[in-house]
């Protein structure tokens, strides 16, 4: 699924510090609802988005957008205000594999609050979707990660969970 087209490393390419939707680009067959219509945007960055866009296509939930963030420093202000003001009545969820307390959120936090307040947002924090803060990386045990894993991406697709 993680595979680029050798278009996207040609002349007139260019590095997107946020990436849209894989549905929203045309590397997907999944239908989305129109932008006012999406009630959840998960935001995320790195491998786990692939885990995502697969949960989020076999449970159907075409009112879950996805995005990428691709560049966390400098912080992309202008490129997820763009993106996100299209979705500005929807909730907005930042997920990562890793531990609360490791990973993006706590420097992505702050940020995102600044762009859903910039635009207006009605959900003006960001909820977050991962593991529990930890002194470790990982448990230890793989089937505890697999479930620790489903659960993070379960969480992060199902509306009202």
């Amino acid at each position: 699924m993680a595979v680029s087209t050798a278009d996207e490393f040609t002349t007139g390419s260019s590095f997107h510090r946020v990436l849209q939707d894989d549905a929203e680009r045309g590397k997907s067959d999944f239908a989305l609802l129109a932008d006012d219509k999406i009630k959840r945007v998960v935001i995320c960055s790195g491998k786990v988005y692939y885990d995502l866009l697969q949960a989020r296509n076999a449970a159907e939930a075409n009112d879950v957008y996805l995005l990428r963030l691709e560049q966390f420093y400098p912080f992309p202000a202008q490129s997820l205000s763009r993106e996100l003001e299209r979705f500005k009545g929807a909730e907005i969820v930042w997920c990562q594999e890793e531990p609360k307390n490791q990973g993006g959120w706590s420097f992505v936090e702050p940020n995102l609050e600044w762009v859903l307040a910039r635009i207006g947002a009605t959900h003006a924090r960001p909820r977050y979707v991962g593991r529990a803060a930890s002194a470790s990386v990982a448990t230890g045990l793989a089937s505890r990660h697999k479930a620790e894993q489903d659960a993070l991406v379960h969480d992060a697709i199902t509306l009202g969970a």
